[in-house]
């Protein structure tokens, strides 16, 4: 076998890895808010210092894929997508699959640490870093960003050996022929955030901060598994979740369970956003 047919087999492979994975949680709109919130709520010497790593952006070699604002920050990891020979390790990075209809066991659904809980401490440690290379902990931050967000999507962890819905055709009002993981990464999550009053981005004030930003990554991510075991595939499977059966081919996302979801969507964002301005802050604020 020749050298360029090893080279396009492995870039086969890669693109295959990346077809694999799930699609991307929340949708640009959902990352961006996250990003937002945090940005809105972190202590001026954490954004002095967001600042000074951005500078370095360019360094990065990723010009499609900028990161000259928090929000595009919180974009860039699903933006180098677009590169998979170069990115592709990456994409099981964005979820840990956490099976609804079983118990919930960061450990054993993550033995290689190539999971979001995982690389989420990660990351958060090598951002801290600072005798790091100012372009390995700007890496590190925008998968910070971007994973906090990542984790709180329900089927970013809960699912049902589906890829978190990604395998579970949905109709959603006039978009038909989606699946349920598009529907809460992209319109769900929009329409969520647009209708929210007050804004979700803003300034909180303490008594939010001390009701959302609690916890750490292994209970993000035990809410996520719940929301998706006690509210979400029950909802799109009318009342029940199909664990012993095989998951209808097509369902329809209602109306209702969109009225219903709205809250959620926002609350999730919101923790999302205030858990990574603390984050954040302690990583960078001191020292």
């Amino acid at each position: 076998m020749t050298i360029r047919h090893r080279l396009a087999l492995a870039a086969l492979a890669s693109l295959a890895l990346f077809a694999a994975g799930p699609a991307r949680a929340w949708g640009a709109l959902g990352h961006r808010t996250v990003g937002a919130i945090a940005w809105a709520n972190i202590q001026p010497e954490t954004r002095a210092r967001i600042r000074q790593l951005m500078a370095h952006q360019k360094e990065m070699d990723t010009p499609a894929c900028p990161m000259k604002t928090i929000k595009d920050v919180a974009v860039w990891p699903d933006c180098i997508k677009g590169e998979n020979w170069r990115w592709a390790y990456a994409s099981s990075w964005h979820y840990h699959d956490q099976p609804v209809c079983g118990d919930f066991n960061l450990k054993e659904e993550c033995r290689d640490g190539n999971c979001v809980t995982a690389q989420i401490t990660r990351n958060e440690r090598l951002l801290a870093d600072r005798k790091l290379a100012p372009i390995l902990r700007l890496q590190a931050l925008s998968f910070v960003v971007h994973f906090v967000g990542d984790v709180h999507q329900p089927l970013h962890v809960g699912e049902n050996h589906d890829l978190g819905g990604n395998r579970i055709t949905a109709d959603y009002g006039a978009a038909p022929a989606r699946n349920l993981h598009s529907i809460w990464d992209g319109v769900l999550a929009e329409r969520a955030i647009s209708s929210a009053n007050p804004p979700l981005v803003r300034t909180y004030s303490k008594a939010d901060k001390a009701r959302l930003a609690t916890g750490d990554v292994a209970d993000w991510a035990r809410e996520s598994w719940q929301i998706s075991k006690d509210f979400l595939y029950p909802e799109a499977f009318g009342g029940t979740i199909p664990c012993n059966a095989r998951e209808p081919a097509r369902i329809t996302w209602s109306e209702a369970a969109t009225e219903k979801a709205i809250p959620i969507v926002d609350q999730r964002i919101e923790q999302a956003g205030l858990r990574l301005a603390k984050m954040l802050d302690a990583a960078l604020a001191k020292g």
